[in-house]
């Protein structure tokens, strides 16, 4: 039974897994720097960008949760299945997510912050071709 209103969870989910993303492209920046990489600045810089798109995102998110009285939190995970519970005025709903549906989502993310972060420099490369 769903006891959250759609933009509830919505928000919640989007909050949630942005905070996943961001820990993904932590860790690949540290892989880079650790890695076989020859030239690996061109790289940083496009993660730490996305990362700081990602951040503030969050950041926005997570005030427009504290306004609503929103909250998610961690209950459970094993080989298969994530938990989580999503709060919200006194309500709340537990979620179980498959892990690798979570990591499909969090895979989107950072696609769509890789283009929201190649975007502004793109059209100008299109142009020159």
């Amino acid at each position: 039974m769903r006891y959250l209103k759609d933009e509830e969870l919505q928000l919640a989910s989007r909050f949630l897994f942005l905070s996943m993303a961001i820990v993904v492209l932590k860790q690949d920046i540290i892989q880079i720097q650790s890695g076989a990489f020859k030239i690996k600045e061109p790289y940083n810089d496009l993660i730490e960008k996305m990362i700081s798109k990602a951040v503030n995102e969050r950041r926005e998110l997570r005030k427009t949760m504290e306004d609503m009285h929103i909250r998610v939190v961690k209950v459970n995970k094993n080989d298969s299945f994530s938990s989580y519970l999503f709060l919200s005025g006194g309500r709340e709903e537990k979620r179980n997510f498959f892990n690798p549906a979570i990591r499909k989502h969090v895979e989107l993310i950072i696609k769509e912050l890789m283009n929201k972060t190649l975007q502004p420099s793109h059209p100008s490369a299109v142009a020159k071709s």
